[in-house]
């Protein structure tokens, strides 16, 4: 499942560590699911982690172009049938399998297409605020036993000091084009990382930023990308509200998604500036769109002081 779009390929992603075309492509269908071979085979997107060719009209293969993706694939084959079964919005659950071949040494994905665009480029239209909502509240329940961990998804915020603190030193208002002083994200992260977690760990998604969601005609049609899916602190994931919405538009993604602490809403507001702090910086390194999508997402978090709330009011 990839959104109908022109072929994407961001600046600043990391070189890939295998060769990957139409060829290869073909040739991994040809000797694993033969009745696909024939179809029309375009290349659709390069992501970080993975490269999308469009299969036919209705399919897609998804194959990592990165050794570190090689196991995110696995746990989308392992838990996204599971998943899927749970959630109001569509997922990409692999429709076929494939494995090490010929000229590529991981397993890979046939997906279905979804027409439409990531969310970078189309946004979500604000009256889309509670369908998110509605969709990590049902995502965010117990982990079932096995359910994947990693270390950067989810974690206590102080785990991601030391990555993050060099980044927030570096950031300045006219460097990083920001319209809110630097040491206002640097506060809104010192509070986060003193915020006690009061909330019990639930699957998350682990990576909701724009390029993750597709959107048509502004609705919100399917979730991507669940490599990064993990137990953890579900504030982590409600960080999208920030990166998705403007903040006229959140009272309606709180409502739908029902009762937060004021600590775990200064924990989502700390996962946001950490997800915009890495985007705005990773997109300054060559990427403007990536780095617009950060420098937004922490004008919406850090812009104003976070008032103190009863558990379930809105941002």
């Amino acid at each position: 499942m990839v959104p109908d779009d022109d072929p994407v390929e961001p600046g600043g992603i990391p070189p890939a560590d295998v060769s990957i075309d139409e060829r290869l492509v073909r040739g991994l269908l040809r000797s694993q699911h033969p009745d696909l071979a024939g179809l029309p085979v375009r290349h659709a997107a390069t992501g970080w982690d993975n490269v999308t060719y469009r299969l036919g009209r209705q399919l897609a293969v998804r194959l990592p172009r990165i050794s570190g993706a090689a196991p995110l694939i696995l746990l989308e084959h392992a838990w996204l049938p599971w998943l899927a079964g749970h959630l109001p919005v569509a997922v990409p659950v692999p429709l076929r399998e494939g494995t090490p071949g010929p000229g590529f040494p991981w397993s890979w994905s046939v997906v279905a297409w979804t027409p439409g665009r990531t969310a970078d480029r189309e946004p979500l239209d604000a009256a889309q605020a509670g369908v998110l909502g509605r969709f990590l509240a049902c995502l965010h329940r117990p982990p079932p036993p096995g359910f994947p961990r990693n270390d950067w998804r989810g974690i206590p915020l102080a785990s991601l000091s030391e990555t993050i603190e060099p980044k927030l030193a570096a950031l300045t208002d006219t460097g990083a084009g920001l319209s809110l002083p630097a040491e206002s994200v640097r506060d809104q992260w010192r509070d986060a990382v003193r915020a006690a977690a009061d909330a019990a760990e639930t699957c998350i998604h682990g990576d909701l930023h724009p390029r993750n969601l597709v959107v048509s005609q502004g609705r919100l049609r399917a979730v991507l990308d669940w490599g990064d899916m993990t137990a953890g602190d579900p504030a982590a994931d409600l960080a999208a509200a920030w990166l998705l919405f403007p903040v006229a538009a959140q009272p309606a993604f709180w409502s739908a998604y029902g009762q937060v602490s004021a600590n775990t809403m200064t924990r989502a507001r700390g996962w946001a500036v950490f997800f915009g702090t890495t985007l705005l910086t990773t997109g300054l390194a060559g990427d403007p769109a990536l780095a617009m999508i950060g420098r937004r997402t922490l004008e919406r978090a850090c812009g104003r002081p976070p008032a103190s709330r009863e558990p379930g009011a809105p941002a």
